[in-house]
């Protein structure tokens, strides 16, 4: 029998040893509300109570609003402890309080203390990635740490196997790939399906498969199967494996399971999902980015893009390159107003019609127009420039046909490393209804360059005072001196001194796109 299961005996007039060194705490107060005699404990625990003070200011107010005509016991915390309040009265009206320490509740709120400790480490665990590996290790190790001595956390179906981690406690959880048949298990279907987790009662591990016991699952004494609730599908199933044969959850760890399971489920949910969307959006994008470009028919491209954000991979400029066989090779450079992903769908949608236009890639004015068309016709009110150059090998030399749309005219730097402008223009692609432009005829000679570029080049802001532009004169000035190198080199160059002139300033877009006449040397 326990202190808090005895009754406090009566008090020995609050005075003498029986009353000094009671094992309990007592306060005798008097009819008018005044402390008379405090014992050794209950000074230790009540430090202002002493005789003369009033005895409802110097006791926790659970204590001080209880009646002295009649009392009754009461109970409340004192510090870290709970103690029940039991009075008895005595001559003349006065009542002695004896404090006893009830332990059983104090070990309820330490339980509970712990419960709520762990479940914000499993939402500060879980939250810390969104990567659905290492949410389920995370779940499989902190379910085997305080709910089993082994779990399993077997993820919703993907394919023909069940994503898998299973943890042993004081180990490392270990991924795996599991087939199966849900029926093998009582509870598993339902809690694949996301019915309630309810785990009222432990399985017989008897009749358990050896792939849900695992290696170490000979002295598995019992075994319960917990649904992980998602957003609105169901995440997967937390199997717990004890090595003792209890029958069932007491309530307390019934309800902490479930609270578990639920944050659990949650965090699985949301890496799913994410890992799901970061499939689509990688799917989605391969078609959004800049291809690879090298040498097409004798004639060397290529090409560099960088969007304004450094977390953006798409944006408003873009460049292809299309093989045309015998009619050579239609490059196209071009940039959609605006960033991010709003212009990459448009930039995408011009990429598009220009691919279904290929047919009559010999007239850069008509697919221009029916380009114009399509966009003016559309939902879109962003518009376009472009540049079209059709390049064909001639021998040692690479003919070119540019058409400017509202664009910057390409540059040509020649062997000597004199930079020419290319005599080309025209109005915007999707503001007015016909498109005007000219187009221009120009030949490069073995080494020599032409370079496509979009006006985040030109428009890059930085330098010694970070506001003034990088500029054509200065494009030109880096161009000539590439003359001679291969086109990937120019582009490089290109790049490299833009970036080191914005430094860590905002920037637009910056796509540039170099097709070049390779030199004799290098020819086959």
């Amino acid at each position: 029998m326990t202190k808090s299961e005895l009754t406090a005996p009566q008090a020995p007039g609050a005075s003498g040893p029986g009353w000094e060194f009671s094992p309990w705490p007592a306060v005798s107060v008097g009819a008018d509300g005044t402390v008379l005699a405090v014992n050794r404990l209950a000074r230790e625990l009540l430090p202002s109570a002493k005789a003369g003070a009033r005895f409802a200011t110097v006791v926790p107010d659970w204590l001080g609003s209880a009646r002295h005509d009649d009392p009754a016991r009461a109970s409340g915390w004192i510090g870290e402890c709970f103690f029940e309040a039991r009075p008895v009265l005595q001559t003349g009206h006065s009542v002695v309080w004896w404090l006893v320490e009830d332990t059983g509740a104090q070990r309820a709120l330490r339980r509970e203390r712990q419960r709520t400790a762990v479940l914000g480490e499993v939402s500060t665990a879980l939250l810390g990635s969104l990567n659905l590996d290492r949410c389920l290790d995370v779940v499989a190790r902190l379910a085997a740490e305080h709910l089993a001595d082994t779990a399993l956390v077997i993820a919703a179906q993907e394919g023909a196997c069940h994503r898998a981690v299973r943890c042993v406690r004081g180990e490392h959880p270990v991924r795996e790939a599991l087939a199966f048949d849900p029926a093998e298990v009582a509870g598993l279907a339902e809690a694949l399906q996301g019915f309630p987790p309810v785990p009222s009662r432990w399985l017989d591990p008897g009749g358990a498969p050896a792939w849900l016991l695992g290696e170490g699952g000979a002295g598995t004494g019992s075994i319960v199967v917990t649904p992980l609730p998602g957003h609105g599908t169901p995440a997967g199933v937390l199997v717990l494996l004890r090595d003792s044969a209890e029958s069932a959850f007491p309530p307390g760890e019934e309800s902490f399971a479930r609270l578990f399971a639920s944050r659990a489920g949650a965090a699985i949910s949301a890496a799913r999902m994410f890992a799901q969307q970061t499939t689509i959006t990688e799917t989605l994008m391969r078609d959004l980015l800049p291809p690879a470009v090298s040498e097409v028919g004798g004639v060397e491209f290529a090409g560099g893009y960088q969007p304004a954000g450094d977390s953006e991979r798409v944006g408003g400029d873009f460049y292809d390159v299309h093989p045309l066989g015998e009619d050579g090779t239609l490059a196209v450079l071009g940039d959609v107003c605006g960033k991010g992903l709003e212009a990459a769908v448009l930039t995408g949608r011009i990429r598009g019609t220009l691919q279904a236009l290929l047919p009559m890639a010999g007239d850069h004015h008509r697919m221009l127009t029916l380009l114009n068309t399509s966009l003016i016709s559309s939902h879109h009110t962003r518009f376009a420039t472009l540049v079209l150059a059709t390049a064909s090998s001639d021998g040692a030399v690479v003919r070119l046909r540019l058409t400017c749309a509202g664009h910057p005219p390409p540059l040509i730097v020649r062997a000597g490393g004199e930079v020419e402008v290319v005599d080309t223009m025209g109005t915007l692609i999707g503001v007015l209804e016909h498109v005007k432009g000219t187009t221009a005829q120009a030949v490069l000679q073995p080494g020599e360059t032409c370079l496509l570029y979009t006006d985040g080049v030109t428009e890059a802001r930085g330098g010694p005072l970070g506001d003034a532009m990088f500029g054509e004169a200065r494009l030109k000035q880096a161009l000539a001196d590439c003359a001679g190198f291969a086109a990937e080199t120019v582009v490089e160059r290109v790049r490299m001194l833009v970036s080191a002139w914005s430094g860590q300033h905002a920037r637009d877009d910056i796509a540039v796109l170099a097709i070049t006449a390779p030199r004799e040397r290098n020819r086959p």
